[in-house]
């Protein structure tokens, strides 16, 4: 049978599952070659890493192979044979790998194998990949030291990090490791605690949050204890032991167990001190002992630590009002977890309400011996209990932004649907981001990953690197310097930096140095970035005020030829066409002003006769003549439309679409030819407008002005352009709410679904839509069920509604309209929603009441339902035409609908002053016809006839 673990490595990387990786992660923990490898590093060979297995005899690679794969032996050994003339025939064995032994680390600059490797018995190996190797090297090379055994690599490591020793008789270009048996132990890749690379000296400083403690101190108590603590805290890559000031910045805090910062803030610090106190104080329950006590797991003791899960139980035994859930609670302590002030006690992993789990305090960290492992006096617990509340609450603060960076900086695999989504929640309010789209968005979601870097003065990257992120300021700032000319401009949060590089496959052109101290970035890597934004940000086009801010972004996309409108003048290949390879590129708007929006669509949607221009698939002029009341009122597109049909064309506002640039000259001779094509353009804006809302110019007083004025401009304009006449007549026709004048333009354009919308005047037999100005009859009761008949327009405001009721009632004022469900449940309208009576549920009633009675309101008798069904009639009836009647009633219902009230409906009627009546109908239709099945169900008492009528109901659906 397959081990699990093996079956995990045998699936592709993208196949793996976070189960999948821990399975993997705990088997290969006890692996010789894996044993003081740091977590991290370990998490990524788990993703990348391959199962094979081989029988004796079998040549891995010959001398002069190009290495494809880095290997680390788990069972077995393999010889290693080495040629002086090329000739296999000619190679000797100069050594045998063994189990824990890794070689193949030639893949990291692609040289030709020096040796030829052959098993010398039944192998299994773990193997990875040329391209994942070289990018753990890439983001984790100061953890390599004890899979890198080549010494021109060992100075790249940084400090802290050693090669593993090797003889002089194996090539270089092999690499291996662990103990051979013929070479004896090559060295200690680690050294120990007491010399060379003291493990600790990246923990986090203690100087300002804890008084008292040096770091000499720090160091001498950490080198004198080993027992039962496995260190693995990195040394930070290109930090010298005696550097004041640090020259190169790395990827700080890249896992979720490790802290961000090397100097926590006051206020954590304090929190720490103040948790630490009371918690060596009490137990989770009076009379036990103090959470903070040696525990021991296996044949480990650990050192005054704490478990995970009585750790958050004693959180929220704290009588507060502050922490209402174990999440929440988990959030608090990973938020000390971040900052160093509580650590993991073998740094594997972040903050997890789990009782197999231990953490400890930095202070017991460095006090096994000494002041900090002293219990706390009187005067430092009430100390502590005094300031609780207030660290609590900054606690409850911080702890979602914390659970919120463990999600980014976990590998994109193992984030759960739920997680991303929370990811992409947080993205839409990201200024550098507003731009994309959607889809881009959930994509970036998946991958972004959370950088923090401790300090100021340090170097993100350098002018001339190789670009291979892309990075978003979360928290702080950088400054931009290029070479010769210092500083050229600070960037703040919510800026991005370092897409050009990716953009265009080019060195990075300028410098990235931190501003402050803890500076937090949104971090998208290279391939990522190739296979999410690169052509998006590639085929974008932003256009910019004289601030400097965006104010229109264009995205290029393709278009097929067949596609587009080929009698279109504009439609022919131009610069920005493809016509060799049959595609035409055009611009599409992704973001922009309102103002701007309006500009590029009049004059690249509508070209010199008028027309829609583009292929039939371009929705724009269409979208936005649907989506406007979200960020435009009426008034202000009539007063935009109107400085457009008024203005005299310039050479900087007169512009061609479709990405061919045709534009004519403003001259004295074309100055009239060229107005007269853009009052054209603004007229069939407007007629188009009609076709979408017609409604909307019978009812608004303001479009209702604006059209009428536009109508009498058109006149004039009539007698110098006589080619007008055709536009004035459509002007006419709109006036008098008519449409008709569409089928004159409709040649080369696409047919609007509201073009096939039936008309009223023809269809007088058809359901009308319900209008603002229509009457409505209805009854309001009050809290003796007594009530009274009221007849209001539909979009009458609920405070109205209130105030009429209660006169005519003989009530008090200071009613409010309330909604009355069957169940009893009570939804109090807000003082300006409209379409009250159509927002009703089923059976639900209007009631007028004042806050202080609403308790008295109780649903009427008639609310209670039927008390019989009406099987008997149902099965008398033909289930086809029971259905065809259904359908009928509720096609008739949809196509009362208009699509404003998809619009209203989303973002609140009453923000509008709009009813939403015929969707509400709609809507409620669906709630009718369920609840009508349920009830006929229950209400059929014999179970032969509830089968039957069932029966039924599934031949009608």
């Amino acid at each position: 049978m397959i081990a699990e673990w093996i079956t995990c490595l045998d699936k592709r990387t993208f196949e793996r599952t976070g189960e999948d990786l821990d399975i993997i992660y705990s088997r290969l923990k006890s692996v010789k070659a894996f044993e003081k490898v740091h977590p991290a590093l370990l998490q990524q060979i788990c993703l990348n890493g391959y199962y094979e297995e081989l029988d004796e005899g079998v040549t891995l690679y010959c001398q002069g192979d190009f290495g494809t794969n880095w290997y680390a032996v788990l069972s077995g050994s393999l010889d290693v044979n080495v040629s002086s003339t090329g000739d296999p025939k000619d190679e000797a064995t100069i050594c045998t790998l063994g189990t824990g032994t890794v070689f193949g680390d030639s893949v990291l600059t692609n040289s030709p194998r020096r040796a030829t490797v052959v098993t010398s018995e039944y192998c299994e190996l773990l193997r990875i990949e040329a391209k994942e190797f070289r990018e753990m090297w890439e983001k984790h090379r100061q953890y390599m030291g004890t899979l890198i055994t080549n010494s021109d690599y060992a100075g790249q490591m940084g400090a802290g990090s050693s090669a593993a020793g090797h003889s002089s008789l194996v090539p270089s270009g092999l690499g291996y490791g662990g103990t051979s048996p013929s070479m004896g132990n090559p060295g200690d890749v680690h050294g120990n605690l007491s010399g060379g690379s003291n493990p600790y000296q990246s923990a986090p400083s203690i100087n300002s949050a804890y008084p008292g403690v040096s770091s000499l101190q720090h160091q001498q108590q950490l080198s004198g204890f080993t027992t039962g603590v496995r260190s693995t805290l990195p040394r930070v890559a290109g930090f010298a032991p005696n550097d004041n000031i640090p020259q190169m910045s790395v990827r700080q805090g890249a896992q979720p167990y490790e802290p961000w910062t090397n100097r926590p803030c006051e206020k954590i610090a304090q929190a720490g001190r103040v948790l630490r106190i009371l918690m060596l104080s009490c137990g989770v329950s009076p009379g036990q002992p103090s959470l903070i006590r040696d525990r021991k797991h296996g044949s480990n003791t650990y050192r005054r630590c704490a478990i995970g899960s009585e750790m958050v139980d004693w959180l929220i035994a704290q009588n507060n009002h502050v922490v209402h859930s174990r999440h929440q609670a988990v959030g608090m302590w990973q938020a000390l977890l971040e900052e160093g002030i509580i650590l993991h006690v073998s740094r594997e992993y972040e903050f997890k309400d789990d009782p197999a789990l231990f953490y400890r305090f930095i202070e017991d960290e460095m006090g096994f011996s000494g002041a900090a492992g002293t219990q706390p006096t009187a005067q430092d617990k009430k100390d502590a209990e005094e300031y609780l509340p207030e660290i609590l609450v900054y606690l409850g603060q911080t702890g979602p932004d914390a659970i919120f960076r463990i999600i980014l900086r976990r590998p994109g695999m193992s984030r759960t649907a739920e997680e991303v989504e929370l990811i992409y929640d947080e993205l839409l309010h990201i200024k550098a981001l507003s731009h994309l789209s959607t889809m881009v968005k959930r994509e970036l979601a998946g991958v972004i990953m959370f950088e923090a870097h401790p300090h100021a003065g340090a170097t993100l990257f350098r002018q001339g690197d190789e670009g291979r992120s892309w990075y978003i300021i979360l928290r702080g700032s950088v400054n931009v310097v290029i070479a010769g000319k210092g500083v050229v401009c600070t960037l703040h949060e919510g800026d991005d930096f370092g897409k050009l590089a990716l953009v265009n496959q080019a060195p990075r052109a300028a410098s990235i140095l931190l501003r402050e101290d803890n500076c937090h970035f949104l971090r998208v890597d290279k391939e990522d970035f190739a296979r999410i934004l690169q052509d998006v940000e590639a085929n974008t086009v932003r256009l910019k005020d004289n601030a400097g801010q965006d104010v229109l972004v264009l995205e290029k996309i393709a278009v097929k030829p067949h596609l587009t409108g080929g009698q279109s003048g504009s439609s022919q290949p131009g610069p920005s066409s493809g016509g060799l390879h049959g595609i035409q590129y055009r611009y599409s708007i992704m973001a922009g002003t309102s103002d701007k929006m309006l500009d590029y669509l009049l004059e690249t949607r509508l070209d010199s006769n008028a027309d829609l221009v583009g292929d039939l698939q371009d929705t724009f002029l269409e979208d936005f003549l649907l989506t406007y009341p979200v960020f435009l009122s009426n008034q202000r597109l009539c007063s935009m439309l109107t400085r457009h049909y008024t203005s005299v064309p310039t050479p900087s506002n007169t512009a061609a679409g479709n990405g061919a640039a045709v534009v004519d000259p403003v001259s004295s001779a074309g100055a009239g030819e060229a107005l007269f094509h853009k009052k054209r353009k603004v007229i069939h804006f407007v007629l188009r407008w009609c076709v979408m809302a017609l409604h909307e110019f019978r009812e608004d007083p303001t479009l209702l002005a604006f059209i009428n004025e536009l109508y009498n401009s058109c006149t004039n304009d009539v007698k110098t352009y006589p080619q007008l006449k055709g536009e004035l007549h459509a002007l006419e026709q709109a006036r008098a709410g008519k449409i008709t004048y569409i089928s004159e333009f409709r040649k080369q354009t696409r047919q609007y679904v509201s073009q096939t919308r039936r008309s009223e005047e023809h269809h007088p037999e058809k359901r009308k839509s319900i209008r603002g100005t229509d009457e409505n009859i209805f009854k309001v009761y009050c809290f003796d069920h007594t009530y009274t008949t009221l007849r209001l327009p539909m979009d009458t405001k609920a405070e109205v509604i209130a105030t009429q009721a209660a006169s005519k009632l003989c009530l008090e004022d200071d009613m409010h309209l309330i909604e009355v469900k069957s169940t009893g449940e009570r939804v109090v309208f807000k003082a300006n929603d409209v379409s009250v009576t159509s927002a009703l549920s089923i059976n639900g009633r209007l009631f007028v009441a004042s806050r202080d009675h609403m308790d008295k309101l109780h649903p009427l008798p008639d609310q209670e339902g039927p008390q019989m069904g009406t099987s008997q009639q149902l099965e008398l009836m033909s289930s086809k035409e029971v259905a065809y009647q259904l359908t009928i009633l509720e096609y008739e219902l949809f196509s009362c609908i208009h699509e404003y009230e998809f619009i209203y409906h989303t973002f609140g009627r009453y923000n509008f002053g709009k009813i939403t009546a015929n969707l509400d109908i709609f809507l409620r239709r669906f709630n009718e016809v369920q609840y009508w099945v349920v009830t006929e169900m229950v209400l059929c008492q014999n179970l032969t006839k509830r089968i039957a009528i069932l029966r039924k109901f599934i031949k009608i659906a």
